[in-house]
């Protein structure tokens, strides 16, 4: 079986806003990269993320970048996994000014360590999603103390 997953989630701002919340490194570690993201997103690029949840920053490699359409993205999987996965993040204009945003993640190999770390990454995208909106629409910080 492969493991794999999708979610998404609608932001009430404008396609361009939320794409900027995401590739710009001082928009994302505002309700992401709690302990900081380096670098623009930016196709072939390496960007740095860092999370309170998960210290120790680590590797981004970007793929490909479309502006306000895609971002591809590969980083190492969690735990005791010698692999990379790719992540898709895909963000759509809504007729109504809205903007959805859709993150796919596969690449895990199909074992028990594989299950689990596929597990982990959509609790962590589901939570930026909801972060993402928090900020965005409130200026919320969902994740300021939430692990630690």
């Amino acid at each position: 079986m492969e493991l794999k997953f999708t979610v998404g989630g609608r932001m009430s701002k404008p396609v361009e806003d939320v794409f900027e919340a995401v590739v710009n490194p001082d928009h994302l570690s505002r309700f992401f990269t709690t302990g900081g993201a380096k670098g623009r997103i930016a196709s072939g690029s390496e960007v740095t993320w860092d999370f309170h949840d998960f210290p120790g920053a680590f590797p981004v490699l970007v793929q490909e970048v479309i502006a306000n359409e895609k971002i591809v993205l590969q980083w190492e999987a969690d735990g005791n996994i010698d692999t990379w996965t790719t992540v898709t993040m895909a963000f759509r204009s809504l007729e109504d000014g809205r903007t959805h945003v859709q993150i796919s993640e596969y690449g895990w190999p199909d074992t028990d360590d594989g299950l689990k770390s596929c597990l982990g990454n959509c609790e962590g995208w589901t939570g930026m999603l909801c972060a993402m909106k928090a900020w965005l629409e409130h200026g919320i910080n969902l994740r300021d103390g939430f692990y630690r």
